[in-house]
């Protein structure tokens, strides 16, 4: 008689794919335009806005080939959840400044206001893609 393996489905794949790739975009942006990611950059932290540019950009594109890679996938979700918390002060700088700035338009001021909820789907969507992914 036969053993017969239970594999569980993979309900991550999807999700995964999607953070992959909205992180696989934004890491590439980082180098391709850095000086929009540099603005947004913590005034309070030490050292160049662009070396933190170049570093998140490459979390990102680390991040995102973990998500991707079936393997790595839990470790991704994780490593997701972190980075999109990570970043978190950067979106309320950007908010901040824009908020400040008789230059930016209600537009952008709206925009960096609703970027900062956002983060929450993100980092719970990270986190499921953790939790559902199969151990391999």
């Amino acid at each position: 008689m036969a053993v017969s393996e239970s594999v569980e489905p993979d309900t991550s794949r999807r999700p995964a794919l999607a953070l992959a790739a909205l992180l696989f975009g934004s890491g590439v942006l980082h180098f391709v335009v850095p000086k929009p990611y540099d603005s947004i950059v913590p005034h309070k932290l030490p050292g160049r806005a662009r070396t933190y540019t170049y570093v998140s950009g490459v979390a990102e594109l680390g991040v995102a080939t973990a998500l991707a890679v079936p393997r790595t996938r839990r470790l991704g979700g994780r490593l997701a959840a972190a980075l999109f918390v990570a970043v978190f002060p950067a979106n309320v700088q950007f908010t901040a400044d824009s908020l400040r700035s008789s230059k930016a338009g209600w537009p952008v001021k709206l925009i960096s206001v609703l970027r900062l909820p956002l983060q929450i789907p993100l980092i719970t969507s990270a986190l499921a893609v953790s939790r559902r992914a199969p151990r391999i």
